[in-house]
């Protein structure tokens, strides 16, 4: 129903934030990180968490819920080239557009990867197609692959780049993950296309996608403002997996599946994801939050996540903006969460007294 749906709507309220900022600059550029970053967090003070769960099983009309997810595509390229052409009307200045476009990345990241996620765990074409388009739009059309063939796959173990390590800080995280991501989406998309009796470079391969439609969107960009142009492209492009990557690292960080010998781990269940419950960045956010919930139940579509206590799933102290700035002050980050990882392998893991292996990420003998 539209009323259920209108809380997560206010996604789309970054928008005309990133339009008065191309339009004015000045402190208008400042809207958009005040907006995600502050006013959300205190919001989130304010209201508290939201610990209902819907009936899964239950009949609903996820229409309007969805619909919020249909509609950020056109908006996004408009946001993206639109903003690439306001920098040519000469009323900002150097500064004014590379902050302008990195407020943009913040948006491409937070709002565009976080709904071409949703839509990427979807069974038709067209949905699938959007989310293809939303992740090239930041050059990062190879999160598809990677995502549903590697990271749900294995995550929790070391065969997955995106479970950030015990101790690990998010500066040494984020360029291994840009490298071992793209290599691990290649070596998957290269397995299946082998099954099916083709090369890695067959027509087939969505690489090509990828790659395809990035220089097509630079292309674009060239031709509005030239060489700056690709160049503004770029900063939105990199904030944008800037975005993703903060998020990827707080969502499984240090935590780790058992391992059960012969290369095999336990099912992943929720106690694998970091839970968080906080009402107004899950509206924002589009319950990204309940991830706890997505990796166990990766079918279920956003309205319907569930969420957990601390018997079943750890959680965050704050919403995903809070905890992706701390990421960026590694010290910080661990003071807050190194406990919490520790806690939490005494609550589910009283057995496992050698932590090391896992640590390193390697395979742990067998006991």
């Amino acid at each position: 129903m539209l009323r259920a749906a209108l809380p997560f709507w206010r996604s789309l309220s970054l928008a005309p934030l990133v339009a008065l900022a191309a339009s004015y600059g000045g402190w208008w550029l400042a809207a958009v990180p005040i907006y995600g970053w502050i006013v959300m967090s205190v919001l989130d003070r304010i209201w508290g968490l939201d610990e209902e769960n819907p009936d899964p099983n239950g009949e609903h009309d996820l229409f309007w819920h969805s619909l919020v997810t249909w509609v950020w595509l056109p908006i996004q390229i408009v946001l993206i080239f639109g903003s690439i052409y306001a920098t040519t009307l000469g009323h900002l200045a150097g500064w004014e557009q590379w902050v302008l476009m990195m407020s943009l990345g913040v948006v491409t990241g937070t709002v565009g990867i976080n709904f071409a996620h949703e839509l990427i765990h979807q069974k038709n074409r067209w949905e699938l197609w959007m989310c293809e388009w939303l992740l090239i739009s930041t050059l990062y059309g190879h999160f598809k692959s990677e995502h549903l063939l590697v990271h749900h796959r294995y995550i929790g173990t070391p065969r997955d780049p995106v479970t950030a390590k015990y101790n690990e800080g998010f500066y040494r995280y984020f360029p291994r993950v840009l490298v071992q991501c793209v290599r691990s989406a290649w070596i998957a998309e290269a397995a299946l296309l082998a099954r099916k009796g083709l090369g890695p470079l067959a027509p087939a391969n969505p690489f090509w996608r990828y790659v395809g439609g990035g220089l097509a969107f630079m292309g674009l960009a060239y031709g509005i403002a030239g060489w700056v142009g690709v160049g503004l492209f770029l900063i939105q492009a990199f904030h944008a997996i800037l975005q993703l990557e903060l998020v990827n690292y707080i969502e499984h960080y240090g935590l780790t599946r058992k391992h059960l010998g012969d290369g095999k781990y336990e099912h992943v269940k929720p106690r694998h994801s970091w839970n968080a419950a906080h009402r107004i960045t899950n509206y924002l956010l589009i319950n990204l939050q309940r991830h706890s919930d997505h990796h166990y139940k990766p079918d279920r579509r956003f309205p319907l996540l569930q969420t957990y206590s601390e018997e079943d799933a750890p959680q965050l102290p704050y919403g995903y903006p809070l905890m992706t700035l701390f990421a960026l002050v590694p010290p910080v980050f661990r003071r807050l969460m190194n406990p919490r990882v520790r806690a939490w392998r005494k609550r589910y893991y009283p057995e496992i007294s050698d932590w090391t292996p896992y640590k390193h990420g390697t395979n742990p003998l067998p006991r």
